[in-house]
């Protein structure tokens, strides 16, 4: 796998947590703690995924993924969070790959899940070519 992932989430821990799981699993992880610091690995870096935490210190995680996409279309976008049933994305905009995975979960269903996004993604991006 060389699949690059960009994780944006304010609490060190938590994004320190998953990017250890994901980068186990072969997946190049680039840490972001906010929303500047993620446009500035956006503006370097080809991102395959993001996985963003929901609530940020300055904005919400949809928010943020919203304004990353229109630097970088069509990056799909995996939010995790145990909040997911308060979110609303049905009625927002930019809903387009943005998958939601609540927690608890374990470290296999976390990889499982983005494995399944990242090929959902893939499949979406050749067809439409």
């Amino acid at each position: 796998m060389n699949d690059a992932i960009l994780l944006l989430g304010s609490d060190s821990g938590i994004r320190n947590a998953i990017a250890k799981t994901l980068e186990a699993a072969g997946y190049s992880v680039l840490r972001a703690g906010d929303l500047g610091a993620a446009v500035d690995l956006l503006s370097k870096h080809f991102f395959d995924l993001l996985v963003v935490r929901p609530y940020l210190e300055s904005i919400s995680g949809h928010d943020a993924a919203i304004y990353l996409r229109r630097h970088a279309p069509g990056l799909p976008v995996l939010i995790v969070s145990g909040f997911v049933h308060d979110l609303n994305l049905e009625t927002t905009e930019a809903v387009e790959d943005f998958y939601t995975f609540p927690k608890p979960f374990t470290a296999v269903e976390l990889v499982s899940k983005v494995c399944e996004v990242l090929a959902h993604s893939s499949a979406h991006t050749e067809t439409s070519l």
